[in-house]
């Protein structure tokens, strides 16, 4: 499966795309919760949902005193800015 080309909106391409994406990425898909992927790093940890309109990610204890930090962003972004937004972390 081809990789998501840099500049084109999420919205743009099938599920199974956006689902490979994520496993390159090093997301494992919830086994139960099929829209919910999580994501280990050295220095963070984050949960990301597939919703209906928008990718939303929560780190996890990763604001001041340990709170999780939640965001979302919006499908008609490109590939390449929601990896930038997402996965260069907190």
């Amino acid at each position: 499966m081809s990789i998501l080309p840099s500049d084109t909106p999420l919205y743009s391409h099938p599920l199974p795309q956006i689902e490979q994406w994520l496993k390159n990425q090093g997301c494992q898909q919830d086994e139960n919760e099929l829209h919910c992927w999580r994501l280990q790093k050295p220095s963070w940890q984050a949960e990301l949902w597939l919703d209906i309109e928008q990718i939303t990610v929560r780190y996890i204890q990763a604001g001041e005193n340990g709170q999780d930090i939640q965001r979302s962003f919006k499908y008609s972004l490109s590939r390449e800015d929601i990896e930038q937004a997402v996965f260069s972390g907190p």
